[in-house]
């Protein structure tokens, strides 16, 4: 199985820029479509991106379309989250997440096999 360890969470001010990254061990990255979620205290996760295991197609929740962009380099086992122009809203614990379903562009997290411990991401006003 993948073992995924996220980092690049922190402190950032509104209008500010982050880059999230999630590295995976065990196996390859490349066996597995992937997504990023992400959960607010007192809310339910919520789905943020998501990537073929190829990185041919992308999907991404309207909150955050246009700001956000996921993309893999399979070749460093690892998949990434630049968030651009971030919002306090955009506060939350960052989770990346990948499915056996290489062709997987699924927003559901019950779709999603392994799960990362997830980064903080603070965004001030």
């Amino acid at each position: 199985q993948v073992q995924l360890v996220e980092s690049g969470g922190g402190l950032v001010q509104a209008g500010g820029s982050l880059r999230l990254s999630c590295a995976a061990s065990g196996r390859a990255l490349s066996m597995y479509s992937a997504a990023w979620f992400r959960q607010a205290p007192g809310k339910e996760r919520e789905f943020i991106a998501t990537i073929t295991s190829s990185g041919g197609t992308t999907s991404y929740a309207d909150s955050v379309k246009g700001r956000f962009t996921i993309s893999r380099v399979n070749a460093r086992n690892t998949v990434y989250l630049q968030m651009n122009n971030l919002k306090p809203e955009d506060t939350a614990v960052y989770y990346c997440a990948a499915s056996l379903n290489r062709a997987s562009i699924n927003s559901n997290p019950t779709a999603y096999n392994y799960w990362g411990q997830g980064t903080q991401v603070t965004v001030s006003s």
